[in-house]
């Protein structure tokens, strides 16, 4: 029997932009991106400069190194066995995160948000801890593949509050899963079937704070030809709604044809 890991490989444009924002004075966002090996990872600090930037930097670099060589060992790698390595991956580095924040002064509190996403086969397997999204543009429409974890999706879901509510700005940063908080991490994982000409967005809460999903499907439709301008409008009209905090985005393109480029 098949698998979706078998038959045709897509190959992968990997287009990023990352900003610091309007209001913050450092960027404690981090980006890496392999399209050869298929693997892009976002991560988003927290614990003031220079921790966050420490967290984040460590997360991001060392998920999408382990991943790529991995991936470039087993390129046919199942969606169970890649699963596997992301969750052993985050874990691996959500331990030296939590001990060095736990025995140097300096860290103290440090902490990142994290999303990944690896792609085997005609699957993208997505991980996430924290608020940074990942999303899915398909046939000119966007839907999140990942829930936040954060105070406010929790009232979401037990039906206290409403998505829109103003009432919900009080909690909408108050995350409840991250890397480098406890010891022992479990990161949210699950398996997607792609398809030819679908686009992955990775981001961060700078991106989706600012922009509503509406909007940012609307900037998606309107340079879906073009992912480096998709990318550079996305960051810009963040900054433009406000740019509270840094934006950061990934956004990945899925063709059978292509030759894959684009790096972090």
């Amino acid at each position: 029997m098949s698998s979706l890991a078998d038959g045709p490989m897509f190959t992968l444009e990997m287009t990023s932009r990352t900003d610091r924002g309007r209001l913050r004075e450092h960027n404690e966002d981090a980006l890496a991106c392999d399209a050869v090996a298929g693997v892009a990872v976002l991560a988003d600090g927290m614990g003031g400069y220079a921790a966050g930037e420490v967290a984040s930097g460590a997360a991001a670099s060392q998920v999408a190194s382990e991943l790529a060589r991995l991936k470039a060992e087993y390129p046919r790698l199942s969606p169970a066995d890649l699963m596997q390595a992301m969750r052993d991956a985050i874990r691996r580095v959500n331990t030296q995160i939590y001990r060095v924040a736990h025995k140097d002064p300096r860290y103290t509190g440090m902490g990142t948000t994290l999303v990944a996403a690896a792609f085997t086969g005609q699957v993208a397997v997505i991980a996430h801890a924290g608020d940074s999204r990942a999303y899915l543009f398909r046939d000119s429409r966007l839907r999140r593949m990942t829930k936040d974890h954060s105070l406010l999706q929790e009232r979401i879901d037990l039906g206290l509050i409403q998505p829109e509510d103003p009432a919900g700005q009080a909690v909408r940063n108050l995350i409840t899963r991250a890397l480098g908080v406890d010891p022992l991490l479990e990161p949210e994982i699950g398996v997607h079937a792609m398809r030819d000409g679908d686009r992955v967005l990775l981001c961060s809460d700078g991106l989706n704070d600012m922009l509503g999903d509406a909007q940012i499907e609307q900037l998606l439709q309107a340079h879906d030809d073009d992912a480096e301008r998709a990318a550079q409008e996305l960051v810009e009209q963040a900054n433009a709604a406000g740019g509270r905090d840094n934006i950061s985005v990934i956004l990945v393109g899925l063709r059978l044809e292509q030759t894959p480029r684009g790096s972090c």
